[in-house]
């Protein structure tokens, strides 16, 4: 049905968002962009195109999302700055409208055939390695699309990949690049260092230096704002043991079912595009050409590779996979199930331009047995009375809720339970609480200030929610007493950094200027010494690697250089760099793989240059 999706997919709109994910967004590491339908206030404006504050929503939610999978359980909401996800959210959707803008003006632009196979080879829309369409309609709903606003995505991601991968492919290194990176690469350090640990036992905090940090820092020890909330749960679940399904019905079901079955064919293709380059009498030609070798006995495979002009397909030999009735062309579907297998059409005219196609493949549809489909057929004849019900309740909930003080009327209404919650702040709980809109909801001012009842909340398709404000807990100072053990902990790391801080500076000072003669062991401390390290070399603390080869080279082989640092622990560790060793020649292999690192990070740098230009050009206006 792809055809269909394309040609019927402005009147297509879905019916349940499922959620928020992350899929794409490849210039600022978030990766779903959903296309707000609101016509709210806007957030910013980009040569004059809009971008609304519900969209600028959805991205800094998606950015909150990618937080937390890529944190898990280290995942601390309450960290969080807004204002810092609220920026990086607009600047990725300034920067989106700017390349989309810059590769219209480039006139970069793809083909609907080359839309259609980035589609049907995606693994995510296919069943068995077929491309399905009730598996791509199943797919984008969950992703939060309707058909058209998920091809127009994919649409202005093919644009922006374009851009990307042409200022990639222009990037040159030179010879003498290549060397000069190889031998920074390659070199390695002789070093050793000194750590000393901090003394927490010799470290001593009165009880008048914690309070007056508590005092100083008052501010720092409030308890937070929370709020407890009464709720009420509709779940769609409890409406399917209300309905019943009958007999019949099942039976009519199955047969529809099995009567929308077809055979799968696997098709390859060779197309010859009309477009602004070619007109259609000259792809004609071209096709025709190209069946006369055929003719002569020439490889269908090996033709396509070297003439079709469907990207997603040439490379192999044309081949399209199986697909059922629907998916193609009209033109191209009918020459398709008129064919036999092996046998190659006559030239076809699409809406893509001409083609000639070969049938490779036929397969029957397997008829599944009445008893293997009962519970799916079962499920989806009761689902169709039960999303009613639910539509129905949901409504019912919402309005009650309006018109009540509190939530108990309602409850009893719709034979629900009033649930209360753990209290939260504004970072968000457990539970329904730690979801977005129960946690905006809770703290507005209509819920918060007014006292009224939320608007029904939508958790997911299978749950809404009402929301009430039974307890609000505004900060308040927390004593001494309760924060002393943590004030006192800090102050002693702090002492003890600082005491063995202000001991490894003295001994730096002497060995620099010689006052301190290098021994084998400084103050208790000996030193542990390592040759021939690499920038990359394993077990040596990144932060020591990276001050390591910062250093300059030593001037002779008795005069080494010295530098210093502060471990995550508060150590304090002596670096003492004793000489470089430079290395061999890099191999041919060697300078191909350091040619590739240095094209993409130049092409990186052109990118990122090239979406300054168009921000330094553009009118942007930030409300």
């Amino acid at each position: 049905m792809l055809q269909n999706i394309r040609d019927n997919s402005q009147g297509w709109i879905a019916k349940t968002i499922i959620g928020v994910i992350i899929a794409l967004m490849a210039l600022t590491g978030f990766d779903a962009l959903f296309r707000a339908t609101s016509t709210s206030q806007d957030a910013a404006k980009v040569n004059g195109e809009e971008i609304t504050t519900s969209e600028l929503s959805q991205a800094i939610e998606i950015q909150r999302r990618q937080l937390a999978q890529q944190l898990g359980k280290d995942f601390d909401p309450a960290l969080l700055d807004e204002k810092m996800l609220h920026d990086s959210a607009l600047k990725g959707l300034v920067d989106r409208k700017l390349l989309l803008e810059g590769a219209a003006d480039s006139k970069f632009g793809f083909s609907e055939a080359a839309l259609d196979q980035q589609i049907l080879q995606t693994p995510e829309f296919q069943v068995d390695g077929k491309f399905s369409a009730d598996r791509f309609d199943q797919v984008i709903r969950q992703l939060g699309f309707s058909r058209l606003q998920f091809r127009q995505m994919m649409g202005e991601e093919m644009l922006i990949g374009q851009v990307r991968a042409g200022l990639a492919g222009s990037s040159f290194v030179t010879d003498a690049q290549v060397e000069a990176f190889a031998r920074l690469e390659k070199q390695t350090r002789d070093f050793a260092t000194l750590t000393f640990a901090p003394d927490l036992a010799a470290a001593k905090v009165t009880d008048a230096e914690v309070k007056a940090h508590y005092d100083e820092h008052a501010k720092e020890f409030m308890s937070p704002e929370q709020v407890v909330l009464d709720f009420i749960e509709l779940k769609k679940s409890v409406f399917f043991d209300q309905v019943q399904v009958k007999d019949a019905d099942l039976q009519a079901a199955y047969q529809k079912e099995i009567g929308n079955l077809a055979e799968q064919r696997r098709a390859a293709h060779i197309l010859i595009e009309v477009n602004d380059k070619m007109t259609d009498a000259q792809a004609k030609a071209k096709v025709e050409e190209i069946q006369q070798r055929l003719a002569k006995g020439e490889d269908f495979a090996a033709l396509a590779k070297e003439f079709s002009q469907d990207p997603g397909s040439a490379s192999k030999g044309g081949d399209l996979g199986y697909a059922g009735p629907g998916v193609y062309d009209p033109a191209f579907e009918k020459a398709l199930y008129d064919l036999k297998k092996d046998q190659v059409s006559v030239p076809v005219r699409s809406s893509f331009g001409w083609h000639l196609i070969k049938l490779l493949g036929v397969e029957a549809p397997q008829v599944p047995t009445f008893a293997s489909l009962k519970d799916k057929l079962t499920h989806d004849l009761k689902s169709e009375q039960v999303e009613q019900r639910y539509v129905d309740a949901a409504k019912k909930l919402e309005d009650s809720a309006f018109e009540a003080s509190d939530l108990v009327q309602p409850a009893q209404e719709l034979g629900l339970k009033v649930q209360t919650s753990a209290p939260f702040g504004r970072e968000g709980g457990e539970g329904i609480t730690a979801n977005r809109a129960v946690i905006q909801a809770a703290f507005s001012r209509e819920v918060l200030e007014d006292g009224a009842n939320s608007a029904a909340l939508d958790l997911d398709p299978e749950t809404t929610v009402v929301v009430h404000v039974k307890e609000h807990r505004q900060p308040e100072q927390l004593p001494l007493e309760a924060v002393a053990s943590s004030i006192r902990a800090q102050l002693m790391k702090n002492h003890a950094s600082d005491a063995v801080k202000a001991k490894g500076e003295a001994l730096l000072a002497g060995l620099r200027d010689g006052k301190i003669p290098l021994a084998a062991k400084q103050d208790g401390q000996s030193w542990k010494v390592l040759e021939a390290v690499s920038r990359s070399q394993e077990g040596v603390e990144p932060a020591v690697l990276q001050s390591l080869f910062r250093m300059p080279k030593p001037t002779g082989k008795d005069k080494p250089v010295y530098s210093s640092l502060k471990a995550a622990d508060g150590s304090f560790v002596i670096v003492r760099l004793n000489g470089v060793n430079q290395a061999a020649a890099p191999t041919d292999a060697e300078k191909s793989q350091y040619r590739r690192f240095l094209a993409s990070r130049a092409g990186q740098q052109d990118f990122a240059a090239y979406r300054a230009q168009l921000e330094s050009k553009a009118k942007i206006e930030r409300f």
